[in-house]
């Protein structure tokens, strides 16, 4: 297992150094740059070339990348259009995108396990599917719209926008978070259930499962004997890759309420022309999803000891 760890690991570090180039080198062949961003529209081309010169835009863009790579290695993510350090600004909406993705998976995990479960023991599973199934296809925003016309407007039981003052922690205006938090939540118990449902009945199916029913056994003893360590590696997988798609994938969600995440900031900087902080926030979120990936790999090998097994005498 710590071979396998070291492997995706190696893997990991290779896939993100080409991703930066890419991302990079992409960034760079955008129309506009830094220097045109910070002077806007009416500066002249005089003023934009001593612009760039002063942020060494002038320089071959191999050599800006490798020494945007050592200062990312000292943690350093260069800086945004508007003079900022670029990992000063990430580091106040990582935590909130954080907050708000980790509440939302909190309430995943016991839920759609719950729902997965009944869902393929019970007559109306397939209608549970189906209604997830609906769901799926609903985009983040039009789940946001819904909630927020049903309980800010209609209701009016919560705000509408999530408007967090500067300085302040979300944790300080609960309710600010109720909305983006539910939103983030449908579109991951959707997922999950359905994932959770499949393996259920998949394992309900099995030689060991009607081997214990042929002895005997107690739908409890089934169901912690069997069934759940079946479906528990499918189940922390799914829920370790919705967990980071919530982080990254609230961008639309963090958008329509206001909230200042990571999401939130990278429409800002997209619309602003920030590419130094896009570039960050991409290769943030490429870097998380990697990492999500190993760790779902590596608790599916931990939950599975057949794999490990195999791993070995392989």
């Amino acid at each position: 297992m710590i071979a396998r760890a070291a492997t995706r690991l190696v893997i990991g570090v290779g896939l993100l150094a080409l991703l930066s180039l890419l991302v990079y080198v992409g960034v760079d062949l955008l129309p506009g740059d830094a220097a045109t961003t910070r002077l806007g529209a009416n500066a002249t081309p005089e003023n934009i070339a001593i612009a760039r010169h002063r942020l060494g835009l002038d320089r071959p863009v191999l050599v800006r990348y490798g020494d945007w790579l050592a200062g990312l290695v000292h943690g350093d993510l260069g800086r945004s259009v508007t003079g900022k350090p670029v990992t000063e600004m990430l580091s106040d909406r990582v935590g909130n995108s954080a907050l708000l993705a980790g509440a939302a998976l909190v309430l995943l995990v016991p839920v759609s396990l719950g729902a997965g479960l009944l869902a393929a023991s019970s007559r109306w599973g397939r209608f549970v599917s189906a209604g997830a199934l609906v769901l799926v296809s609903v985009p983040e925003f039009a789940v946001a719209g819904v909630l927020a016309l049903l309980f800010a407007v209609s209701l009016r039981w919560l705000p509408a926008v999530s408007f967090i003052p500067a300085g302040d922690s979300p944790l300080e205006h609960p309710t600010a978070l109720v909305l983006p938090v539910l939103s983030l939540l449908a579109v991951g118990f959707s997922y999950a259930v359905r994932a959770i449902r499949a393996a259920t009945i998949a394992a309900v199916g099995s030689a060991h499962v009607e081997f214990l029913r042929l002895n005997g056994a107690s739908s409890r003893t089934v169901l912690r004997a069997a069934v759940l360590p079946a479906v528990l590696p499918v189940a922390v997988q799914v829920w370790l890759v919705i967990g980071v798609s919530l982080l990254g994938g609230g961008v639309l969600v963090e958008k329509v309420f206001g909230y200042p995440g990571i999401g939130e900031l990278l429409v800002a900087s997209v619309q602003s022309g920030d590419l130094p902080v896009v570039q960050a926030l991409v290769l943030l979120l490429a870097a998380m999803t990697l990492v999500a990936l190993a760790l779902a790999d590596l608790a599916v090998l931990a939950l599975t000891p057949r794999l490990r097994t195999w791993v070995v005498s392989a």
